[in-house]
């Protein structure tokens, strides 16, 4: 193997760290910011132009913090589980590609690290050592909220790494491959998010659960658990832990538009165009920019205008809503496909958005009933 392969791959790297790296500081620059518009207030604006360095003031706060470790807790533990927290939110990103390839120096480079032919089942398996982290977090501190926060945490990420996975299984039968690269080529016509309108809805849901975000933010709950998993963490432990929940949120977004977006590509109907990143791979990065700060802001939104779930209600979504909904619409998808393979009839390929959506009303209605009924004291 070729020495400059290595140095590709290690500069790739470098490079996509220092992206999430600043994404996550400028990311809650952006937060509490659009948190502010939403609320009508200022947000903050004292530090540098427009509050620019504000994470920079931030970051200089929390490194010069004191670091309190408690006398109880399991050290070993209790000093590695941030590290087991953000170490999969930095390499997840691995396989999502930023753009297409072009040539510099008689060279082809490609902008992703690797190209895994089984790149979705990469992204689920890190996903899943992400809980790890917490948990431990939780167990080490020996203290009965963190503890309840961890558990809290791994019991929301099994309801919801099952609709998760089935979220997956839409975006692989539609693009027909596991690969990334190729479910982005495969959205050249048409989006997924168009096809599967209903799936695209409902990962974007499970996915704010798997990062702990509102209205699934239990793990860390202040009215119940006091912070929860993290409540004994300060200084840059906890900042790790931050960074981490803010990492996760980018990525998830960059998995997001890859998998029902069009990824890196631009809207179908500007295919040919001299907006096509066919004619300037540059727009390619640019157009995946654009898609993970409109879902970004679709976060922040949800966070600024919805309330905390109760837990039982949030584990009933999980298992009695957002489970079976799942399982529906990955049959639809996979009936349809089929049968327009079988029968040479695209009417049952497009019958799969209609479906989706009457499946989505379907249990939206049953939401509404259930509501009414508890609001009714019947329940």
């Amino acid at each position: 193997m070729d020495w400059t392969i290595w140095l590709e791959w290690v500069l790739k790297g470098f490079v996509l760290c220092l992206i999430l790296l600043t994404g996550f500081a400028y990311l809650t620059l952006y937060e509490r910011r659009a948190l502010a518009k939403i609320q009508v207030r200022i947000g903050p604006n004292r530090a540098g132009p427009q509050g620019l360095l504000q994470p920079i003031a931030d970051a200089v706060k929390l490194i010069f913090k004191e670091e309190l470790t408690p006398g109880k807790v399991y050290k070993t533990i209790f000093i590695l589980a941030p590290v087991l927290t953000v170490v999969p939110s930095l390499i997840i990103a691995a396989v999502i590609p930023l753009g297409p390839s072009f040539t510099m120096f008689g060279r082809e480079i490609t902008l992703y690290i690797a190209d895994l032919n089984v790149g979705i089942l990469y992204i689920a398996s890190i996903a899943s050592i992400a809980i790890y982290g917490i948990v431990l977090a939780g167990w080490a501190s020996n203290n009965k909220y963190a503890m309840l926060g961890g558990i809290r945490s791994s019991a929301q990420m099994i309801s919801y790494e099952l609709s998760l996975g089935l979220c997956l299984v839409i975006a692989i039968l539609l693009g027909n491959s596991m690969n990334m690269n190729e479910i982005v080529d495969a959205q050249r016509g048409m989006w997924f998010a168009v096809i599967q309108p209903a799936g695209a809805l409902v990962f974007l849901i499970v996915t704010l659960a798997e990062v702990n975000r509102a209205p699934f933010d239990m793990p860390e709950a202040e009215q119940e658990l006091t912070a929860g998993y993290h409540a004994e963490y300060s200084g840059m432990k906890f900042a790790l832990f931050f960074m981490a929940e803010y990492q996760k949120m980018i990525v998830i977004s960059m998995i997001a538009a890859t998998l029902f977006f069009g990824g890196y590509r631009e809207f179908w109907f500007l295919e040919g165009t001299i907006f096509s990143v066919d004619r300037f791979w540059f727009l390619g990065p640019i157009y995946l920019f654009l898609k993970v700060v409109v879902l970004l802001f679709f976060m922040i939104w949800i966070r600024a205008t919805w309330p905390r779930i109760r837990y039982d209600r949030l584990m009933a979504f999980g298992w009695k809503v957002l489970l079976p909904l799942a399982l529906v619409l990955a049959f639809i998808t996979a009936a349809g496909i089929l049968l327009e393979a079988e029968f040479n009839n695209p009417l049952f390929f497009w019958s799969i958005p209609v479906l989706s959506i009457i499946s989505l009303l379907v249990a939206v209605a049953f939401i509404e009933r259930d509501l009414r009924r508890k609001s009714h004291g019947r329940v």
